[in-house]
């Protein structure tokens, strides 16, 4: 069922499922928080309270934002934590992983843990060479295309280049809810406006952040040329030891719906971990 929270004049849209300790999770931009359907009964299965949030802008939240960044984004998440009694584990996606980020530096007693998926978390650059890596160029591309033109047909073809190999079951309604979700006012200026907003505020938190840290990054992720040393640079911004970095092989840039029972696998481990534990 859904739920709505009022923060800084608009409204977040959330659901939770299960109970125990709380898992928060946060999609990318220009998707929602049905992004995360496949994971969610195995987490309750495992024990946890579920919260799946819609960003900003998207999904069934509010459409009307003074700010499109990471640092509002993690706002909105500490807003959502605090009213349903953290502390919690910090599950971000893309633009959410630089989000979590930021919340875990801000409020180190709301958040135990974090989880980044693909994550932008820090100043991108691109080199020359990367342009020689199809999959990069292709998605690039794709992403650029749909920040200047605003397009949900650009946008549809990116997901095609981020979903390499074959696709999950539910493949034709994931793409169809997304395709209603981005035609509806404002969904797509608040994509474009995530797009132009760069990750170096969650850079510049990295070295702040108290907590465990888990990084998932699938191999043929189109985001990157070399997603593996993205990965690493994240882990390597974090105070020593906080970092973790995980692999997933054929994984493109949504690796909980690609690949949801290596994500989960890979998460629970590493919550129940001593690193996590402590």
């Amino acid at each position: 069922m859904t739920e709505h929270l009022a923060v800084d004049g608009g409204t977040i849209a959330y659901e939770v499922t299960g109970s125990g300790p709380l898992i928060v999770l946060a999609h990318g931009m220009g998707d929602s928080r049905a992004a995360y359907r496949a994971m969610i009964p195995s987490l309750v299965a495992a024990g946890y309270r579920v919260a799946a949030v819609d960003l900003r802008g998207c999904g069934e939240s509010g459409v009307d934002w003074p700010s499109w960044s990471r640092t509002a984004a993690a706002g909105d998440l500490l807003a959502v934590i605090r009213h349903l009694g953290g502390p919690a584990v910090l599950v971000g996606h893309s633009f959410s992983g630089g989000a979590a980020t930021i919340a875990a530096a801000q409020e180190p007693s709301l958040i135990t843990a974090v989880v980044e998926l693909a994550p932008f978390t820090r100043k991108q650059s691109i080199r020359v060479g990367d342009l020689r890596t199809k999959r990069f160029r292709q998605g690039m591309l794709r992403l650029l295309g749909t920040a200047v033109f605003g397009s949900v047909r650009l946008w549809r073809s990116y997901l095609e280049v981020a979903y390499p190999g074959a696709k999950p079951a539910h493949w034709a309604e994931r793409i169809g809810r997304v395709d209603s979700l981005m035609r509806e006012p404002g969904r797509m200026k608040a994509l474009q406006a995530m797009g132009r907003s760069a990750p170096t505020d969650a850079g510049a938190q990295l070295g702040n952040v108290r907590c465990p840290v888990l990084v998932v990054m699938g191999t043929l992720d189109p985001d990157w040329a070399d997603p593996h040393a993205e990965g690493s640079a994240i882990i390597e911004g974090l105070p020593s030891g906080l970092g973790h970095l995980e692999m997933i092989e054929g994984a493109g840039h949504y690796p909980h719906d690609q690949f949801p029972d290596q994500v989960v696998s890979l998460t629970l481990a590493f919550l129940r971990s001593d690193a996590a534990r402590a």
